[in-house]
């Protein structure tokens, strides 16, 4: 199985939970735009949904497929939310991020009765932190910001430095809050939750990339079929 055969297959199971008159969050990412288009061709039969993009990106797929689309200001309660990872550990803790739309996809996730991670193996860790952790910055006192995030990630016993994220043209990659991101190449995260809390309590940090006690279950796709963790409702 190819990673987008099973980037597919994860995305097919989750949509098999989809029950006419929900209130979709759209998840933002490779594998979280299978599921979106699991969603389009449920809108095609019939089904009556109404969905909640996590980024600008998933807008535009979702509206070029007809899918009726809300915000968290007419809509703030969600029955499920389904999105991608880019990590998770065995307590279903995330980092996410690597596309550059963790603040909405958190905010998303934490208006949602439920959240369903879909994934391909290959992202299955014992402890987070081979993937870079994003930490989504204000763009005033970026100097500040950074030197702060760094003297907390060192006293949390990791290592590596936070780069400051770039685009393809070598530009400063901006959110679609206009917020910069910052990759922290931590290798091990000792203690997720203590970290969240510290990089949180930095001034001028928006959101970090880890998404702890959001995650109801997590479907994980593989050479030998489909996983579930957790409790998919």
């Amino acid at each position: 199985m190819t990673a987008d055969e099973a980037k597919k297959a994860a995305a097919v199971r989750a949509a098999a939970m989809v029950r006419d008159g929900m209130r979709l969050g759209l998840g933002t990412g490779s594998t979280a735009a299978f599921f979106v288009d699991e969603v389009g061709a449920l809108v095609k039969q019939g089904m009556k949904l109404i969905c909640v993009p996590t980024s600008e990106r998933t807008r535009v797929q979702a509206e070029g497929l007809g899918i009726p689309l809300t915000t968290l200001d007419e809509t703030p309660e969600l029955d499920l939310t389904v999105d991608g990872a880019d990590e998770f550990d065995p307590h279903l803790r995330l980092i996410k991020g690597g596309g550059g739309a963790l603040l909405r996809e958190k905010i998303v996730a934490a208006a949602s009765a439920r959240m369903v991670v879909i994934t391909d193996a290959s992202k299955r860790v014992e402890a987070l932190g081979r993937f870079p952790l994003p930490v989504e910055v204000n763009a005033f006192g970026l100097g500040a910001t950074r030197r702060a995030v760094e003297k907390v990630i060192a006293a949390s016993g990791c290592a590596g430095p936070a780069t400051l994220r770039k685009d393809g043209q070598c530009h400063v990659f901006v959110t679609d809050g206009g917020h910069y991101i910052l990759d922290c190449a931590l290798g091990r995260i000792p203690d997720p939750d203590t970290l969240s809390a510290a990089l949180n309590a930095v001034p001028g940090v928006v959101e970090t990339g880890l998404f702890i006690g959001l995650a109801s279950a997590i479907i994980v796709a593989g050479s030998g079929g489909i996983e579930v963790l957790g409790h998919p409702g």
